[in-house]
């Protein structure tokens, strides 16, 4: 198939074994070699956009590497997943009929979750919460309707999802989610890739299908593929005018030869070719308008880069508010004489304004008011 990694190619790029048991030695059912090639290859595509629009959801470079396709039931999924791992499930609501998984390492989600929220992606102690699964799958909702789109222009069809829900997931316990145990049942397709995102994520991330939906992708994309290379049909071509029959040429007579003849070609060699040429009248082109192409300026002031995101997606997330009254170096020696009633100079003057920051970004400068009894800020200066 033109275009496609075969899984040969697959394990020569990845650098060893796909890991893949494709044998039916134990009575499964199993892809055939282009069916397996080809939902390699729409994962591949897939992913490769969904990394796009994580990279730029979190503001760092995000790879994914080539997909390795095999097959995996729950009782295998335990072994790779020792700790809990969370479940992503993504339904698709048009254009095809089917869903999938996508598994990721519970560290990996809390370093996701933490850049989403403008940290530095090292938050990653406490257990997973509430606001973490819907963090990730807000992220996930993103990714996967970006890859829903590449796989329109990829199926010559709309494509789409409903909002992926997230859900933590111990493969060693009853899983308490039906339809993720029902999904599980049975043996399913794994397509595996190694994700990094910036020096925080060096892991795996893994999308499961049905058997049953991974045909489907097949059939479609096959479909798809025999259309594009069909032909366009031709319009009809009109039959040839018929050519007219020659005239008989009279005999010529020395008066005739004497005389050039009106339209005649002059013969090479004639030495009145030049003065018969100059003779014979030329027909003149029609008059033709001719203006020069106008073209509309391109306008360097405006970016797709720089039209305004969406930030309504974040409007509800918390963030810390620091007011900083001033600062001072001081040695051990002197912090240990600290005592009750010990005065510490700071460098600031009285009366200048103190520094707001936000998670700790330098943001603002106020002054120190009174509200009631507490103390509060009242703005003066925004840092651009």
């Amino acid at each position: 198939m033109d275009g496609m990694l075969s899984q040969e190619e697959i394990d020569a790029l990845t650098g060893g074994d796909s890991g893949a048991d494709t044998s039916a030695a134990d009575g499964g059912e199993v892809l055939t070699d282009a069916e397996r090639d080809a939902v390699g290859e729409i994962a591949n595509i897939n992913m490769g956009t969904a990394a796009t629009t994580l990279s730029t959801l979190l503001n760092n470079k995000v790879t994914i590497t080539t997909p390795r396709v095999s097959y995996v039931s729950v009782e295998e999924l335990s072994k790779q997943y020792d700790r809990p791992c969370v479940f992503i499930h993504i339904s698709y609501i048009e254009g095809i009929d089917g869903n999938n998984i996508l598994i990721l390492k519970e560290h990996d989600v809390k370093v996701i979750t933490d850049l989403m929220m403008g940290g530095d992606g090292t938050n990653t102690d406490g257990e997973l919460s509430e606001l973490h699964l819907s963090a990730i799958s807000e992220a996930m909702n993103q990714m996967m309707g970006s890859a829903a789109t590449s796989l329109s222009s990829m199926l010559e069809k709309k494509v789409d999802i409903s909002p992926p829900s997230a859900s933590l997931v111990d493969l060693n316990d009853t899983i308490e989610d039906t339809s993720i145990s029902n999904f599980l049942n049975d043996r399913v397709v794994q397509v595996a890739f190694d994700m990094k995102i910036g020096e925080l994520i060096d892991s795996q991330i893994m999308q499961l299908y049905p058997f049953d939906f991974a045909k489907e992708l097949y059939e479609k994309f096959m479909g798809s593929q025999q259309n594009a290379a069909e032909p366009e049909p031709q319009p009809a071509q009109a039959p040839a005018p018929e050519q007219p029959q020659p005239q008989p040429t009279p005999q010529a007579t020395p008066q005739m030869a004497a005389q050039p003849q009106m339209g005649a070609a002059p013969q090479m060699g004639d030495p009145n070719m030049a003065q018969q040429m100059m003779q014979q009248p030329y027909m003149m082109a029609p008059n033709v308008n001719v203006q020069p192409a106008q073209f509309q300026p391109f306008n360097a002031g405006i970016s797709p880069l720089l039209q305004q995101e969406n930030i309504d997606l974040i409007m509800d997330v918390p963030l810390e508010v620091t007011v900083e009254l001033g600062r001072s170096n001081k040695s051990i020696k002197e912090i240990l004489d600290f005592a009750p009633g010990t005065i510490i100079e700071l460098n600031k003057l009285a009366g200048e304004p103190v520094d707001v920051l936000v998670n700790g970004k330098f943001v603002a400068k106020g002054e120190v008011v009174v509200i009631e009894e507490n103390f509060g800020i009242r703005l003066s200066e925004i840092v651009k």
